[in-house]
């Protein structure tokens, strides 16, 4: 945590002990601050001297932990030798000193970015964790299947252990009349999900996207309601709200339905389902068995509206 040696550190003592050893001119040349330059929206003080602040974390490390290699992305270069030029004037001795700097290195990687060139999984949608208590293996594996058709093969080549042949045989799918869509996206998000989350966090993202999809029948249980209630459409009930109450009410009452007259008509039409179970009675109430590990429960009206209710 690089606020362990900013943290006490002033502006001024900044400028003295770090700045003093920066060339402007050198940091003016770095393509990223080129770039942001020539743009119509700038570039502020702040990020202009960012490449100063991980240089000075590189020089810190270095120093105190012994660390010579840097890695990051093809986009972090100008602040990874914006580090190794800090090393080496910052740790090296006066010219004629004999003393030399230590030995540094930087190492980046090209960028993964999709069809428009965004950065994958960063710009667009929020990061994405490989720690399943960041992301749940569902969601992962979401993110995967909603990979475009113009990105999915490059993906499949850097993100896979397949076979470029196997690939190029996907890809070659792709263009077949008999072709269903998304299968190489399938393919993709089973591959990568595997890899981070193991066969148990692939077998739980399939069981929920299954259990989840329109119409779907298949029994839910709480993993399943668990992996999509942060973020999917979902209300908060007190437990008397909901035990003994019918089901219109809650629909109405959560705004799944804009009236209970608007439910008890659904439910006649066979449009509604309670925990991928057909509701058939209008006036269906519901219990404590319908309550999934005790707390929580799976509403849908129609085939795509759907909303976890948890029972506080």
């Amino acid at each position: 945590n690089n606020l362990d040696w900013f943290g006490s550190m002033s502006f001024l003592s900044f400028l003295r002990d770090i700045g003093k050893f920066a060339r402007v001119g050198t940091m003016m040349a770095k393509d990223s601050v080129r770039t942001r330059m020539e743009s119509e929206q700038g570039i502020s003080f702040t990020e202009f001297a960012y490449q100063l602040l991980q240089g000075y974390d590189f020089v810190h490390l270095c120093r105190e932990q012994g660390v010579n290699v840097q890695i990051g992305g093809s986009d972090q270069w100008g602040n990874i030798t914006a580090g190794t030029d800090l090393v080496r004037r910052m740790l090296g001795g006066e010219e004629g000193s004999g003393i030399e700097a230590p030995s540094c290195y930087g190492l980046t990687f090209p960028l993964l970015v999709d069809s428009e060139g965004r950065k994958f999984g960063k710009s667009v949608g929020g990061a994405i964790w490989l720690a399943a208590d960041k992301l749940t293996p569902y969601k992962f594996y979401q993110y995967l299947f909603a990979v475009t058709d113009t990105d999915v093969v490059k993906f499949l080549k850097m993100l896979t252990f397949l076979d470029l042949a196997e690939i190029d045989a996907i890809q070659a799918s792709m263009s077949e009349p008999g072709y269903k869509p998304n299968m190489a996206q399938k393919r993709l998000a089973e591959e990568v999900t595997r890899f981070v989350h193991g066969e148990e966090g692939l077998a739980q993202a399939l069981a929920t996207t299954e259990a989840l999809k329109p119409g779907s029948s298949t029994k839910l249980d709480a993993a399943s309601l668990e992996a999509v209630s942060e973020g999917a459409p979902s209300a908060s009930l007190p437990r008397d709200a909901v035990v003994g109450v019918p089901l219109v009410d809650i629909m109405a009452q959560v705004k799944l339905q804009p009236s209970k007259g608007a439910g008890r008509k659904m439910i006649k039409g066979g449009g509604v389902r309670l925990n991928n179970v057909k509701v058939d009675e209008e006036l269906q109430t519901v219990t404590e068995s319908d309550l999934i590990d005790g707390k929580m429960f799976l509403i849908a009206a129609g085939k795509k509206n759907k909303m976890v209710v948890r029972v506080e």
